[in-house]
């Protein structure tokens, strides 16, 4: 089953989006010149950590599947790209509800026709942004069940957020509404593990009048505040894995974790 009954707002083609950028580097059709044009300024890396990012939230939604939890609330979902979270889980879970969440219109021009649950399990989506955490949960309330775990995915998502937006206090917020046994998946890009790198695709992204907050270990490790990380703990994107990782693993600057509230 799917919900949604959110009226289309129109799409802001003057302004890059970092949904629909986000898109561009994954190899998709649904963006603008003016996001082309931001992800050509990109080097190459740039396409490297999107696959990298969605690659990590496949295997980590798989893996919370495997372990009982049927719900799931994305936030800055961007465009459907399959396999869609919702497809992950469902094909371990056939009646996994989820939520998507994203601040770009276009998302939700695309929500509608692709983010069709199974029969025996539940979709929905809000346009909605993360700074306003208290109405992505109200409409969450109304699909998922606030008493049982759910499983809060963030990626790549609060590099976005700057310092003085509050980034570490909305996932507070967030992750406070939650109940015991929930997870937190996330994924954040790195200012220390490439540095000159970092700070060429901030510089760019920049241009393209879009605000970035690459942080170090040390500021993404505090997200986790108060939670138990998953082994293996945060690492890189690409050696995040709760089976025996590769013997030669991709490099990455995404640092990346899941980590539960405590009982």
């Amino acid at each position: 089953m799917t919900t949604n009954s959110q009226p289309f707002r129109p799409v802001d083609t003057s302004k890059a989006h970092p949904a629909r950028v986000y898109d561009w580097l994954l190899g998709g059709k649904d963006n603008y010149p003016v996001d082309e044009a931001v992800g050509e300024m990109l080097p190459p890396e740039a396409r490297d950590a999107a696959r990298q990012n969605r690659q990590f939230m496949h295997r980590a939604a798989a893996w919370l599947a495997t372990q009982g939890v049927d719900q799931f609330l994305d936030i800055g979902t961007g465009i459907p790209t399959e396999p869609n979270l919702h497809q992950i889980v469902q094909d371990i879970v056939p009646a996994a509800k989820v939520v998507y969440a994203d601040n770009d219109p276009i998302v939700l021009r695309h929500a509608e026709a692709l983010l069709i649950s199974r029969p025996g399990g539940v979709t929905d989506y809000i346009q909605a942004d993360v700074r306003d955490p208290e109405a992505i949960v109200q409409h969450a309330r109304h699909v998922l069940e606030f008493d049982r775990p759910i499983a809060l995915s963030l990626i790549a998502l609060m590099h976005f957020i700057t310092d003085e937006q509050d980034a570490h206090g909305i996932v507070r917020a967030l992750v406070g509404t939650l109940p015991p046994g929930s997870y937190l998946i996330l994924s954040h890009a790195a200012s220390d593990l490439f540095p000159e790198l970092a700070e060429l695709v901030v510089a760019q992204y920049a241009k393209g009048g879009i605000q970035l907050a690459f942080r170090p270990r040390g500021e993404v490790e505090r997200f986790f505040d108060g939670l138990d990380l998953v082994p293996p703990g945060l690492v890189t994107a690409t050696d995040w894995s709760t089976s025996t990782p590769a013997t030669e693993p991709e490099g990455s600057g995404i640092y990346a974790g899941v980590a539960r509230i405590r009982p």
